[in-house]
């Protein structure tokens, strides 16, 4: 039998089923459902009703559909405004990486911590202002100082990075190529080029007016 919290009006096996349907990449069969949950069919098909009832009698932003025969969490009509505006604004406010910022970023990201001097080492050309542009962006941070000569500044990626490249810890870092995907294609880095487009790039928003 469900047990059901009195706070919260819905059962623990509903809030199961909830939690399901809110991380599944596509409609989960009720069937499959009962077979995760160790619940027969029938005990399952009616937490998922009183699920369903209980957000639509509460209000809920979210509620669940039946479609492609399974279940999904789906937004409710009568937030589709807010939700394409926060879509537009999130899109609008996406950073894209110049082919040099992505280059330098990855240098950064497999030599952590590192000094701009390395990193021009290893790039072959001054980084100055594309590491400038990296750290007013959050994709990359100081680390303190080097010991030796001039004791330069030293570089590692940040949590921003992280989320952008959809990783969970350094230790999951995609390949160089995977990276340099995100730049623009040589094509579009030679128009660029013509008109006036330093080798140290820049980072912008896309809603941005290009230079």
């Amino acid at each position: 039998m469900c047990s059901y919290t009195a706070s919260k009006g819905i059962s623990d096996t509903g809030r199961k089923i909830q939690a399901i349907l809110f991380v599944a990449g596509s409609p989960v069969p009720a069937a499959e459902l009962a077979e995760v949950l160790s619940l027969p069919p029938s005990v399952t098909s009616k937490e998922i009703s009183r699920l369903d009832d209980f957000l639509r009698r509460t209000g809920s932003g979210v509620l669940l559909q039946e479609t492609a025969g399974g279940w999904r969490m789906v937004t409710a009509e009568d937030t589709a405004d807010a939700v394409s505006l926060f879509r537009d604004t999130a899109q609008t406010q996406k950073i894209r990486l110049s082919r040099a910022a992505v280059e330098t970023l990855a240098v950064i990201a497999y030599n952590q911590p590192v000094t701009r001097s390395e990193v021009e080492d290893i790039r072959g050309v001054r980084c100055e202002r594309v590491i400038e542009t990296l750290l007013s962006h959050g994709m990359i941070r100081i680390a303190g100082r080097k010991k030796g000569t001039g004791s330069p500044l030293l570089y590692r990626t940040t949590d921003l990075f992280l989320e952008t490249f959809g990783l969970i810890s350094i230790s999951e870092l995609p390949t160089l190529e995977e990276l340099q995907e995100l730049a623009p294609p040589p094509e579009e880095k030679n128009r660029k080029g013509a008109a006036g487009e330093t080798e140290e790039g820049h980072i912008r928003g896309e809603g941005d007016d290009l230079p």
